[in-house]
């Protein structure tokens, strides 16, 4: 504590006091149409009114109509238009000209509890409690009173002179209607309408005002009433707190709130609500919480005597039939307009990612995750979210389908089994188009279940001969290619053949080029004579993606830059395969080929970051003047692993002069790190 305190020292302490005396006048003018160089303090104010309940104020600005900038004719015609030919006491413009403006006032914020006034002097700081927040705007009122005598004048005219000469009207018969008694459900919505609540306003009278100006003398001493009358502490005691009650203030204990119970199940099912419900939301709401449930199951938990036909109707709308059990559609689970919760992925684009390894179990009970993330390119959050509803996962077996292939309903019914057969076939042709796959690239792997094979002797034996004829022809052909090998000219470009090592993991994700994890043959980096391929060559586009990464975010740790290229490529259309096979090496070659460096950061032992977490790289050189003050703060983090903001201003100062301001110090820090605790760390330093 002792050097927190040594770094963040107390310059001046200052009593700060609560004046009291304009307490529920005293209200904030704000004008949002002009600059605060363009203030109306010496403008000529000719009345001022205000609505106290409302907190409504009106301001009579004069216009200066002797401004260059006024534009006579145009003052004159809005004149004519509001008032007319007419001279009257009651016309809006007496000069017969657009010579003043009115200002009409509407609430910034309704909780003004949170505002103040202050004011400093003699190193005490004063603080008024503010009545209301106005914001100053100009009415255009006059405009409706032009219209109405636009439409005056025309209904003038065409009633035109004939009046006189007509005879008395015709005399009418009238229709007395009684009204009804207002029930208290029409009351609530007429005092709830628009209409009302616009007469309960008007019917508010005004309030009319003297206006002072900023120089004028009363000014002057009402603002003496901004300073605390009563200095004693015995009678401002607003201010003095203990530090318990400091803190209560500002950590307020948290109200218990009432849980509203919902009325249908939502995250814990109540079978009586449920039951409620018609028979299609029992349903969904069933499997859209289980997931993956036999039929007979999902019978057992409806009410007794429910017709089964009734149920299948329902279930197909919202599940799938998968080895005999139903699965819930992938749209009930993510609909349309939602996203990821893991990576923000689209609803679109996790249904179609989902319903392939509904598909994939449909022809085999066993599947490998990886697998699956090279063909359908999502995170690898979402794909494991995939296989946990529906798999378990087995040691040295991938993820198994949850429940045994329920032979039972196959069979009792073949016409629904049938109609979801022709279902998932229409399904399987949307996904080869989307995916870019064949259902010939997924071979059903044996069942794991199967019961044994007992094979004979004489069946050993031949099979043993076929696989001796086998490894004979791989080492014959081995043989040959050394032969070749050491048959090869003296002046021969040889490939040198590296294997990729231990530390090169390729990362978990395959970009739309390649197949079950291998790149295609059509990718580009594919080398045909290598087995990896080009493994350190990567594309211009990858480049090009790193670029733009980091110019935008500025700071990145290897895993987050992996986990944006992810996201990239999900969103890229079917068969985009410019990136081919991307590694870690490839990756982070690129990164350090776009003006990037490492930054080596020195964590603690006891961070818990991953390798790829404490990979940190940043933009070094970007073209910008501002590149020198980035390069100053990652020489900072090369040497401590978090540091204090004014370190980071004086190492600044130091290095590139006095020109470094408070401005390029926050820009700084927002692109680049991030706080905790009252320190500063690299951002993917620490996890948020």
């Amino acid at each position: 504590m002792a050097s927190g305190d040594d770094d963040d020292p107390i310059i001046q302490e200052i009593d700060v006091y609560l004046a009291r005396s304009l307490v529920e006048k005293l209200y904030l003018f704000q004008y949002p149409v002009r600059p605060a160089s363009m203030s109306y303090n010496n403008a000529t104010h000719l009345t001022a009114r205000i609505k106290p309940k409302q907190q409504k104020v009106e301001l009579e600005v004069a216009m200066d109509t002797m401004s260059p900038n006024y534009c006579r004719s145009k003052g004159e015609q809005i004149a004519l238009n509001v008032d007319g030919t007419s001279s009257e006491d009651t016309n809006v413009y007496s000069t017969k000209m657009m010579d003043k403006q009115v200002f009409s006032s509407i609430q910034a914020t309704t909780n003004t509890s949170r505002y103040a006034a202050a004011v400093f002097r003699k190193g005490e700081l004063h603080l008024t409690p503010l009545q209301g927040i106005l914001q100053m705007r100009p009415s255009f009122t006059y405009l409706d009173k032009a219209d109405t005598k636009h439409r005056e004048r025309e209904a003038a005219n065409e009633a035109g002179d004939s009046s006189q000469d007509e005879a008395e009207e015709d005399v009418k018969q009238i229709t007395v209607r009684f009204s009804r008694p207002e029930s208290e459900q029409a009351r609530q919505r007429r005092i709830q309408s628009y209409e009302f609540l616009q007469k309960k306003q008007a019917e508010e009278p005004w309030v009319h005002l003297h206006y002072h100006g900023l120089k004028d003398g009363r000014s002057e001493h009402e603002r003496q009433y901004l300073y605390c009358q009563a200095m004693d502490t015995t009678e401002n005691t607003e201010l003095v707190k203990t530090p318990r009650e400091y803190l209560s203030m500002l950590m307020p204990p948290l109200a218990e709130e009432k849980v509203v119970k919902p009325m249908g199940p939502s995250n814990v099912l109540s079978m009586a609500q449920l039951r409620t419900l018609p028979l299609g939301d029992q349903v969904k709401t069933l499997m859209k919480n289980v997931k993956v449930m036999p039929f007979a199951n999902l019978m057992g938990l409806l009410a007794s005597g429910t017709d089964s036909t009734a149920v299948l109707r329902c279930i197909q709308q919202v599940a799938l039939l998968v080895q005999g059990n139903w699965v819930v559609k992938s749209d009930v689970l993510y609909p349309k307009n939602t996203c990821s919760s893991h990576s923000g992925v689209p609803a679109e684009v996790l249904c179609r990612g989902r319903d392939f390894v509904m598909w994939r179990f449909t022809l085999e009970r066993t599947l490998m995750r990886k697998e699956v993330a090279a063909i359908i390119k999502l995170p690898p959050e979402d794909v494991k979210d995939f296989l946990e509803q529906m798999s378990v996962p087995r040691v040295n077996r991938g993820w198994e389908f949850l429940l045994p292939t329920d032979q039972d309903f196959v069979r009792k019914h073949p016409d629904v089994a049938q109609r979801q057969h022709m279902l998932w076939l229409g399904i399987q042709s949307k996904l080869e188009k989307v995916f870019n796959f064949s259902k010939d690239d997924f071979v059903p792997k044996k069942d794991t279940q199967m019961d044994p094979v007992h094979v004979s002797g004489d069946e050993r034996v031949k099979a043993a001969r076929e696989n001796a004829r086998e490894t004979h022809g791989v080492l014959q052909r081995e043989l040959d290619a050394r032969r070749l090998k050491g048959s090869r000219p003296p002046g021969e470009v040889r490939v040198k053949q590296e294997p990729v090592s231990d530390s090169e993991e390729p990362m978990d994700t395959l970009t739309n080029g390649s197949v079950n994890g291998y790149p295609a043959s059509t990718s580009p980096g594919a080398d045909p004579h290598n087995g990896h391929g080009s493994a350190h060559a990567f594309t211009p586009e990858l480049q090009e993606f790193v670029q733009n990464t980091f110019r935008k975010h500025h700071v990145l740790c290897l895993s987050e830059v992996k986990r944006l290229f992810n996201l990239h490529l999900a969103s890229l259309p079917s068969g985009h395969s410019v990136y081919g096979h991307v590694t870690d090496r490839m990756l982070t070659d690129a990164i350090l080929q776009s003006q990037c460096k490492q930054i080596l950061v020195p964590f603690p032992p006891q961070s818990g970051s991953t390798a790829d977490e404490q990979k940190v790289f940043g933009l070094w050189e970007s073209g910008e003047t501002f590149d020198k003050h980035r390069q100053v703060l990652f020489e900072i983090f090369m040497k401590n692993y978090r540091v204090r903001r004014n370190v980071i201003q004086t190492r600044l100062t130091q290095e590139l002069g006095d020109a470094v301001t408070k401005t390029d110090v926050d820009r700084l820090l927002k692109e680049c790190c991030m706080s905790l605790g009252g320190m500063w760390y690299l951002k993917g330093t620490v996890r948020s």
